[in-house]
């Protein structure tokens, strides 16, 4: 193994991660041993973690050619694992490929090829086609969230990557689903199954909330006002819901994010930061927000609109109370609306009337310098401290990005930051700073 290499505990460490959850082990040791692995676990368990760490011990440090590809739903699982690489420093090369993204810039990137492929399957499916780069070393394949994949249909790309990978010699599926059936090109034969979904989720409370109106934006408001400032996701069916209900909460001067398919990559790799470093609590989605995507632990979430599937209730419904922490998931209903069946009704008579804050106390800046810079956060960390005259509590989550940044800060501080550092020096390059 080359010198530049991390080890498990290295990488665990570069994490600030202690150990491996139980999950994370067993997984590991059957992805080690068997050719075929399905892993089931519920969001934001660490399914990540637990397929990543035995993959890297099967690539050659010496081979020049993508060995490992991994297939996703959504360009924000893509540029996630990715980043998760990145921050494990693994001394392994790994790109993320995905629709939405010049292919240009793809070919640039994969000019030197990863070690570690990532991507959506229709763009994976295209390089592979053009033959971008040398499949002959593909031994390892993951189907992370793979029945996501399939549901929104992507089988005849993955059926297709399958046909032009001779060589897979190590499967591993992942998903927070039970019962998906496999399809037969994926070749799961004799496969090790780890399952840690079960039925019930302890700490989640499910309450059913009655609309007056058949639009229930004004029991939205009176909802929110019950749970007061905590962070949670509203969930719809349609972006035109959402923008609806993002329109209601505006004229209440409701601070919040909006995430769904039809808004470019660039605004949704945004809120998805501005929800995760405090910027806004709420974030109004569709199911695309409800796994496969790196956010904070919820207090609630909201199905404004009912779900059409059990599957789809069950993953909006694990957004929240994960990882022994408590959660409630609230069913907004009109009141002459028939709730599905699997959804128990259990309602909330009376809403309390809690003040809700309009802003959050933090602001997110944008920073026209990242990695490809030598950024680091630190780098940040100390113009911020020294020329912004910062002190710790008003800087807040540091995001590197290849060719920018983004940081959030006391929302009382960002104007004068913006106006005494912008222009600023940062490493060797002069950075633009600028409110998002």
């Amino acid at each position: 193994m080359a010198n530049n290499i991390k080890s498990e505990r290295e990488i665990l460490n570069k994490l600030n991660i202690s150990s491996l959850n139980p999950m994370q082990k067993e997984a590991a040791e059957a992805i080690s041993s068997s050719e075929n692995t399905i892993l089931l676990s519920p969001t934001g368990t660490g399914k990540t973690l637990a397929f990543l760490l035995p993959l890297l011990e099967e690539l050659d440090a010496e081979l020049p050619n993508v060995q490992a590809m991994i297939l996703v739903p959504s360009r924000e699982l893509a540029i996630q694992i990715e980043q998760v690489l990145r921050e494990m420093g693994t001394g392994f090369k790994a790109n993320a490929v995905y629709g939405g993204r010049s292919s240009a810039k793809d070919k640039i990137e994969l000019k030197h090829a990863p070690a570690i492929l990532i991507g959506t399957p229709g763009r994976l499916a295209d390089h592979l086609r053009r033959e971008t780069f040398s499949s002959e070393d593909i031994k390892t394949i993951v189907l992370d969230e793979f029945d996501k994949s399939l549901e929104i249909g992507f089988k005849e790309e993955m059926s297709e990557i399958f046909d032009l990978l001779p060589n897979i010699e190590k499967r591993i599926l992942t998903s927070a689903t039970q019962n998906v059936e496999i399809p037969r090109f994926v070749g799961m034969r004799d496969a090790r199954k780890i399952n840690y979904l079960t039925e019930e989720t302890p700490l989640l409370k499910v309450k059913t909330v009655n609309s007056p109106d058949r639009d229930k934006l004004e029991s939205l408001i009176d909802l929110l006002a019950h749970i007061g400032n905590k962070l949670g996701i509203i969930f719809c069916n349609y972006k035109d819901s959402i923008e609806r209900v993002s329109e209601y909460l505006a004229e209440n001067n409701i601070s919040h994010g909006t995430f769904h398919g039809g808004m470019e990559q660039q605004d949704r790799e945004r809120a998805l930061i501005k929800f995760r470093n405090g910027t806004h609590r709420i974030i109004i989605a569709t199911d695309l927000a409800a796994r496969g995507i790196d956010i904070p632990e919820l207090n609630f979430i909201i199905h404004y609109q009912l779900p059409f599937k059990e599957a789809e209730f069950t993953h909006r419904n694990g957004r929240t109370a994960r990882m022994d922490a408590k959660g409630t998931a609230y069913v907004l209903k009109w009141e002459k609306e028939e709730l599905p069946e699997f959804i128990e009704e259990s309602t909330i008579q009376k809403l309390k009337s809690n003040p809700i804050e309009k802003e959050t106390e933090w602001k997110t800046l944008f920073i026209s310098g990242g990695r490809k810079d030598k950024i680091s956060k630190g780098d940040i960390a100390g113009l911020f401290f020294k020329q912004g005259n910062l002190n710790k509590e008003e800087l807040g989550t540091i995001e590197l990005k290849q060719d920018c940044s983004f940081v959030s800060v006391a929302a009382s501080k960002a104007k004068g930051i913006i106006e005494s550092l912008d222009n600023s020096r940062l490493k060797k390059k002069k950075v633009r700073i600028r409110l998002v």
